[in-house]
């Protein structure tokens, strides 16, 4: 069984920075893929950034060049390093494991993932 556990999300204000982190349990496989999702209210879960074999990248137009994403290994821990957070960033975070699709490139279709963590709230405020 893999267990997904987020920390770090907070309130901050427009412009500020968070670092999130999710710990995996019973998952080592450091050459599958894992991402980053949220959730605002009344909207549709979408991916914010994907990580994959080799440790390829791949980020929502949304996000890309203010959030990156990378994984240590030796301590089986997912990263996302938000920065020039806008209030439209505000949502629950999830972290999400693929463990079927061996080094493969990044994904933020949910659908391929089939783990997730309960997720950890970022508020930004203008």
């Amino acid at each position: 069984q893999v267990y997904l556990v987020e920390s770090g999300g907070g309130s901050v204000q427009s412009g500020g920075s968070l670092r999130l982190s999710c710990v995996a349990s019973g998952y080592t496989r450091d050459a599958y893929g894992m991402g980053w999702f949220r959730q605002a209210p009344g909207k549709e879960r979408e991916g914010v950034a994907g990580i994959g074999g080799g440790d390829a990248t791949l980020y929502a137009e949304s996000v890309k060049g203010r959030f990156t994403i990378s994984r240590d290994n030796a301590k089986n821990t997912l990263y996302l390093q938000m920065d020039n957070l806008k209030p439209e960033d505000t949502a629950m975070y999830y972290c999400a494991a693929d463990s079927t699709r061996y080094n493969a490139a990044p994904s933020l279709w949910s659908a391929e993932y089939n783990y997730w963590g309960q997720g950890t709230q970022v508020t930004v405020s203008s």
